[in-house]
Protein backbone atom coordinates (compact mmCIF):
# COMPACT_ATOMS: atom_id res chain seq x y z
CA UNK A 1 0.00 0.00 0.00
CA UNK A 2 2.99 2.70 0.98
CA UNK A 3 4.52 1.58 -2.80
CA UNK A 4 1.50 2.37 -4.01
CA UNK A 5 0.65 5.69 -2.54
CA UNK A 6 4.40 6.78 -3.10
CA UNK A 7 3.32 6.11 -6.91
CA UNK A 8 0.20 8.24 -6.70
CA UNK A 9 2.65 11.22 -5.11
CA UNK A 10 5.25 11.19 -7.81
CA UNK A 11 2.50 10.92 -10.82
CA UNK A 12 0.53 13.66 -8.72
CA UNK A 13 3.84 15.99 -8.65
CA UNK A 14 4.26 14.89 -12.28
CA UNK A 15 1.44 15.66 -13.61
CA UNK A 16 1.52 18.92 -11.72
CA UNK A 17 5.01 19.55 -13.61
CA UNK A 18 3.73 19.03 -17.02
CA UNK A 19 0.77 21.38 -16.46
CA UNK A 20 3.30 23.65 -15.21
CA UNK A 21 5.74 23.79 -17.98
CA UNK A 22 2.91 23.50 -20.18
CA UNK A 23 1.46 26.66 -19.02
CA UNK A 24 4.48 28.29 -19.02
CA UNK A 25 5.04 27.38 -23.01
CA UNK A 26 1.25 28.88 -23.39
CA UNK A 27 2.17 32.02 -21.55
CA UNK A 28 5.58 32.65 -23.48
CA UNK A 29 3.86 31.99 -26.59
CA UNK A 30 0.52 33.31 -26.39
CA UNK A 31 0.67 36.12 -23.96
CA UNK A 32 4.05 37.67 -24.59
CA UNK A 33 5.26 39.88 -25.37
CA UNK A 34 2.96 42.04 -23.55
CA UNK A 35 4.04 45.57 -24.53
CA UNK A 36 1.17 47.91 -24.82
CA UNK A 37 1.44 50.78 -26.91
CA UNK A 38 1.91 54.72 -25.75
CA UNK A 39 0.25 57.43 -27.28
CA UNK A 40 2.66 58.91 -29.29
CA UNK A 41 2.41 62.00 -32.30
CA UNK A 42 5.71 62.77 -33.80
CA UNK A 43 5.38 66.36 -35.61
CA UNK A 44 8.02 65.95 -38.55
CA UNK A 45 10.07 69.16 -37.99
CA UNK A 46 13.61 69.92 -40.33
CA UNK A 47 14.87 70.10 -37.05
CA UNK A 48 14.11 66.72 -36.28
CA UNK A 49 14.74 65.06 -39.29
CA UNK A 50 18.47 66.37 -39.49
CA UNK A 51 18.85 65.51 -36.03
CA UNK A 52 17.34 62.23 -36.66
CA UNK A 53 19.15 62.15 -40.17
CA UNK A 54 22.66 62.30 -38.08
CA UNK A 55 21.64 60.21 -35.51
CA UNK A 56 20.55 56.79 -38.03
CA UNK A 57 23.31 57.36 -39.99
CA UNK A 58 26.17 58.38 -37.76
CA UNK A 59 25.49 57.55 -34.01
CA UNK A 60 22.74 54.18 -33.98
CA UNK A 61 23.72 53.59 -37.25
CA UNK A 62 20.08 52.02 -38.40
CA UNK A 63 20.87 52.68 -41.71
CA UNK A 64 23.96 50.17 -41.06
CA UNK A 65 21.58 46.75 -41.06
CA UNK A 66 18.51 48.56 -42.83
CA UNK A 67 20.25 49.04 -45.99
CA UNK A 68 22.65 47.07 -48.53
CA UNK A 69 26.10 46.82 -47.59
CA UNK A 70 29.48 47.16 -50.30
CA UNK A 71 31.83 44.27 -49.09
CA UNK A 72 34.15 44.96 -51.90
CA UNK A 73 35.19 48.01 -50.11
CA UNK A 74 36.55 48.20 -46.24
CA UNK A 75 33.51 47.96 -43.33
CA UNK A 76 30.83 47.70 -46.13
CA UNK A 77 29.43 51.25 -46.55
CA UNK A 78 26.06 51.47 -47.66
CA UNK A 79 24.80 50.98 -51.10
CA UNK A 80 23.61 54.07 -52.40
CA UNK A 81 20.20 54.01 -53.52
CA UNK A 82 19.51 51.28 -50.77
CA UNK A 83 19.04 53.58 -47.79
CA UNK A 84 16.40 51.59 -45.18
CA UNK A 85 15.15 48.73 -47.48
CA UNK A 86 17.12 46.08 -45.07
CA UNK A 87 17.56 42.44 -46.38
CA UNK A 88 20.64 42.65 -44.04
CA UNK A 89 20.57 38.63 -42.91
CA UNK A 90 21.81 37.14 -39.31
CA UNK A 91 21.91 33.34 -39.18
CA UNK A 92 23.25 30.64 -37.83
CA UNK A 93 26.75 31.03 -39.68
CA UNK A 94 27.27 33.90 -37.47
CA UNK A 95 26.20 31.92 -34.19
CA UNK A 96 22.55 33.12 -33.87
CA UNK A 97 19.91 30.92 -32.90
CA UNK A 98 17.93 31.25 -35.76
CA UNK A 99 17.93 33.85 -39.32
CA UNK A 100 16.94 37.11 -38.47
CA UNK A 101 16.40 39.68 -41.29
CA UNK A 102 16.00 43.54 -40.97
CA UNK A 103 13.57 45.06 -42.29
CA UNK A 104 12.46 47.66 -45.16
CA UNK A 105 12.15 50.82 -42.35
CA UNK A 106 11.15 53.54 -45.73
CA UNK A 107 7.87 54.69 -45.72
CA UNK A 108 6.94 51.65 -48.65
CA UNK A 109 6.52 49.85 -45.37
CA UNK A 110 6.06 51.52 -42.54
CA UNK A 111 3.58 54.08 -43.98
CA UNK A 112 0.62 51.47 -42.64
CA UNK A 113 2.77 51.97 -39.11
CA UNK A 114 1.17 54.51 -36.48
CA UNK A 115 3.67 56.74 -34.70
CA UNK A 116 3.34 54.25 -31.35
CA UNK A 117 3.99 51.38 -33.57
CA UNK A 118 7.58 52.61 -34.53
CA UNK A 119 7.91 53.82 -31.23
CA UNK A 120 7.28 50.81 -30.07
CA UNK A 121 9.63 48.74 -32.46
CA UNK A 122 12.68 50.49 -31.85
CA UNK A 123 12.34 50.87 -27.78
CA UNK A 124 10.76 47.32 -27.08
CA UNK A 125 11.25 45.08 -29.96
CA UNK A 126 7.65 44.44 -30.69
CA UNK A 127 6.45 44.48 -34.45
CA UNK A 128 2.64 46.19 -35.67
CA UNK A 129 1.94 42.20 -35.94
CA UNK A 130 2.91 41.89 -31.87
CA UNK A 131 5.90 39.66 -32.91
CA UNK A 132 9.10 40.13 -30.58
CA UNK A 133 12.17 41.12 -32.50
CA UNK A 134 15.28 39.58 -31.64
CA UNK A 135 18.04 42.03 -30.14
CA UNK A 136 19.91 42.07 -32.75
CA UNK A 137 18.71 45.52 -32.85
CA UNK A 138 19.75 46.63 -29.37
CA UNK A 139 16.18 48.07 -28.62
CA UNK A 140 16.60 46.60 -25.03
CA UNK A 141 19.46 49.77 -24.83
CA UNK A 142 17.35 52.28 -27.63
CA UNK A 143 14.57 51.69 -24.94
CA UNK A 144 16.68 54.08 -22.61
CA UNK A 145 17.63 56.64 -24.68
CA UNK A 146 15.60 60.06 -24.25
CA UNK A 147 12.44 60.14 -25.88
CA UNK A 148 13.00 63.12 -28.06
CA UNK A 149 15.89 61.18 -30.12
CA UNK A 150 13.35 58.60 -30.60
CA UNK A 151 11.26 60.87 -31.98
CA UNK A 152 14.04 62.33 -34.46
CA UNK A 153 14.83 58.99 -35.73
CA UNK A 154 10.55 58.47 -36.56
CA UNK A 155 10.76 61.83 -38.11
CA UNK A 156 13.69 60.87 -39.88
CA UNK A 157 12.61 57.63 -41.54
CA UNK A 158 9.58 59.18 -42.32
CA UNK A 159 11.69 61.46 -44.42
CA UNK A 160 13.61 59.03 -46.86
CA UNK A 161 12.52 57.88 -50.23
CA UNK A 162 10.33 54.63 -50.55
CA UNK A 163 12.23 51.42 -51.47
CA UNK A 164 9.61 48.89 -52.89
CA UNK A 165 11.94 45.74 -50.88
CA UNK A 166 10.06 42.84 -49.21
CA UNK A 167 12.57 40.99 -46.83
CA UNK A 168 12.31 37.51 -45.45
CA UNK A 169 10.73 37.45 -42.07
CA UNK A 170 12.82 36.40 -39.10
CA UNK A 171 13.00 32.55 -38.20
CA UNK A 172 14.09 31.91 -35.06
CA UNK A 173 14.73 28.18 -33.86
CA UNK A 174 12.91 26.15 -31.42
CA UNK A 175 13.31 27.24 -28.31
CA UNK A 176 14.27 31.09 -29.28
CA UNK A 177 10.81 30.96 -31.00
CA UNK A 178 9.51 30.46 -27.85
CA UNK A 179 11.90 32.41 -25.05
CA UNK A 180 12.36 35.70 -27.60
CA UNK A 181 8.98 36.75 -26.51
CA UNK A 182 10.04 37.40 -22.52
CA UNK A 183 12.51 39.66 -24.12
CA UNK A 184 10.64 43.03 -24.73
CA UNK A 185 9.58 44.90 -22.09
CA UNK A 186 8.17 48.82 -21.95
CA UNK A 187 10.74 51.23 -22.48
CA UNK A 188 12.35 53.48 -19.87
CA UNK A 189 13.47 56.57 -20.94
CA UNK A 190 16.16 59.10 -19.86
CA UNK A 191 16.53 62.62 -20.42
CA UNK A 192 20.21 62.93 -22.61
CA UNK A 193 22.74 64.17 -19.96
CA UNK A 194 24.11 67.57 -21.35
CA UNK A 195 27.68 67.13 -23.42
CA UNK A 196 29.33 68.97 -20.72
CA UNK A 197 28.67 66.23 -17.90
CA UNK A 198 30.97 63.95 -20.18
CA UNK A 199 31.00 60.87 -18.63
CA UNK A 200 27.51 60.30 -18.79
CA UNK A 201 27.14 61.51 -21.76
CA UNK A 202 29.77 59.42 -23.29
CA UNK A 203 27.55 56.40 -21.63
CA UNK A 204 24.34 57.17 -23.10
CA UNK A 205 26.26 57.61 -26.71
CA UNK A 206 27.81 54.48 -26.11
CA UNK A 207 24.26 52.79 -25.37
CA UNK A 208 23.18 54.62 -28.11
CA UNK A 209 25.72 53.44 -30.78
CA UNK A 210 24.98 50.05 -29.47
CA UNK A 211 29.60 49.21 -28.94
CA UNK A 212 28.96 46.77 -26.75
CA UNK A 213 27.32 44.55 -28.55
CA UNK A 214 29.65 43.85 -30.99
CA UNK A 215 32.77 44.41 -28.37
CA UNK A 216 31.59 41.80 -26.05
CA UNK A 217 31.57 37.82 -26.47
CA UNK A 218 28.96 36.21 -27.60
CA UNK A 219 26.70 33.13 -26.73
CA UNK A 220 24.24 31.80 -29.36
CA UNK A 221 23.67 35.70 -30.26
CA UNK A 222 23.59 36.97 -26.55
CA UNK A 223 26.73 38.76 -25.42
CA UNK A 224 28.24 38.01 -21.94
CA UNK A 225 27.65 40.62 -20.00
CA UNK A 226 30.15 40.00 -17.36
CA UNK A 227 32.77 40.58 -20.31
CA UNK A 228 31.36 43.42 -21.66
CA UNK A 229 33.69 45.44 -24.03
CA UNK A 230 36.42 43.32 -23.78
CA UNK A 231 36.19 42.09 -27.00
CA UNK A 232 36.49 38.82 -28.82
CA UNK A 233 33.16 38.74 -30.63
CA UNK A 234 33.71 36.56 -33.77
CA UNK A 235 32.09 37.43 -37.03
CA UNK A 236 32.76 35.19 -39.95
CA UNK A 237 33.57 36.70 -43.54
CA UNK A 238 34.36 34.45 -46.65
CA UNK A 239 38.30 35.70 -46.58
CA UNK A 240 38.61 34.99 -42.56
CA UNK A 241 37.57 35.09 -39.24
CA UNK A 242 37.21 38.91 -37.25
CA UNK A 243 36.96 39.30 -33.47
CA UNK A 244 36.33 42.50 -32.05
CA UNK A 245 38.78 44.30 -30.37
CA UNK A 246 39.04 45.19 -26.62
CA UNK A 247 37.85 48.46 -25.97
CA UNK A 248 38.95 48.72 -22.01
CA UNK A 249 41.84 51.00 -21.14
CA UNK A 250 44.34 47.75 -20.51
CA UNK A 251 47.17 49.38 -22.04
CA UNK A 252 48.61 46.19 -23.42
CA UNK A 253 45.89 44.92 -24.85
CA UNK A 254 43.22 47.59 -24.79
CA UNK A 255 43.03 51.22 -25.58
CA UNK A 256 44.51 52.26 -22.37
CA UNK A 257 47.64 54.49 -24.35
CA UNK A 258 45.50 55.47 -26.90
CA UNK A 259 45.11 59.23 -26.61
CA UNK A 260 41.74 61.40 -26.84
CA UNK A 261 43.27 62.45 -30.34
CA UNK A 262 43.99 59.40 -31.97
CA UNK A 263 40.94 58.18 -30.63
CA UNK A 264 38.98 60.70 -33.02
CA UNK A 265 41.26 60.38 -35.72
CA UNK A 266 41.48 56.66 -36.21
CA UNK A 267 37.42 57.59 -36.92
CA UNK A 268 37.65 60.70 -39.16
CA UNK A 269 40.27 58.53 -41.14
CA UNK A 270 37.49 56.29 -43.09
CA UNK A 271 35.43 59.73 -43.67
CA UNK A 272 34.42 58.71 -47.43
CA UNK A 273 33.70 62.37 -48.62
CA UNK A 274 37.40 63.12 -47.64
CA UNK A 275 39.46 60.19 -48.30
CA UNK A 276 38.75 57.33 -51.26
CA UNK A 277 37.07 54.27 -49.74
CA UNK A 278 39.55 50.90 -49.23
CA UNK A 279 39.20 48.00 -51.62
CA UNK A 280 39.18 44.59 -50.23
CA UNK A 281 41.47 42.68 -52.37
CA UNK A 282 41.44 38.70 -51.38
CA UNK A 283 42.17 37.36 -48.45
CA UNK A 284 42.40 40.79 -46.33
CA UNK A 285 40.89 41.58 -43.43
CA UNK A 286 36.89 42.80 -43.42
CA UNK A 287 35.39 44.45 -40.80
CA UNK A 288 32.04 44.53 -39.81
CA UNK A 289 32.32 47.47 -37.79
CA UNK A 290 30.67 50.34 -40.21
CA UNK A 291 33.71 53.20 -39.89
CA UNK A 292 32.37 55.13 -42.63
CA UNK A 293 29.35 55.84 -41.09
CA UNK A 294 30.73 56.08 -37.35
CA UNK A 295 32.85 59.06 -39.10
CA UNK A 296 30.44 61.09 -39.48
CA UNK A 297 30.34 61.47 -35.83
CA UNK A 298 30.80 64.73 -33.80
CA UNK A 299 34.34 65.42 -32.17
CA UNK A 300 32.41 65.59 -28.98
CA UNK A 301 30.23 62.96 -29.37
CA UNK A 302 33.45 60.82 -30.31
CA UNK A 303 35.27 62.38 -27.49
CA UNK A 304 32.70 61.75 -25.01
CA UNK A 305 32.70 57.82 -25.91
CA UNK A 306 36.46 57.77 -25.13
CA UNK A 307 36.32 59.63 -21.83
CA UNK A 308 33.41 57.02 -21.05
CA UNK A 309 35.32 53.69 -22.36
CA UNK A 310 38.97 55.03 -20.27
CA UNK A 311 36.63 54.94 -17.27
CA UNK A 312 36.14 51.19 -17.74
CA UNK A 313 38.22 48.69 -15.65
CA UNK A 314 40.77 47.44 -17.73
CA UNK A 315 40.70 43.92 -18.57
CA UNK A 316 43.62 41.92 -20.53
CA UNK A 317 42.61 39.95 -23.45
CA UNK A 318 44.70 40.27 -26.27
CA UNK A 319 42.71 39.51 -29.57
CA UNK A 320 43.65 38.40 -32.63
CA UNK A 321 41.65 41.03 -34.74
CA UNK A 322 41.63 38.49 -38.42
CA UNK A 323 42.65 34.86 -39.41
CA UNK A 324 42.65 34.52 -42.58
CA UNK A 325 40.56 31.39 -43.90
CA UNK A 326 42.91 28.30 -45.01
Amino acid sequence: MKKKKWLWILGGLAAVIVIFVIGVILYLRFVLPAVPLKEVSVQVTPERVEKGKYLANHVMVCMDCHSVRDWKLYSGPPVEGTLGQGGEVFDQKMGFPGSFSASNITPFNLKSWTDAEIYRAITSGVKKNGKAMFPIMPYPYYGTLDTEDVYCIIAYIRSIPEIESSPPESDPEFPMSIILNSVPEKATPSQKPLPSDTLKYGEYIVKASGCIECHSPAKHGQIIKELAFTGGREFQFPDGLLMSSNLTPDPETGIGNWTKEAFINRFHAYDLSVNAPIVITKGAMQTIMPWTMYAGMTETDLGAIYAYLQSLTPVKNNVVKFRQAR
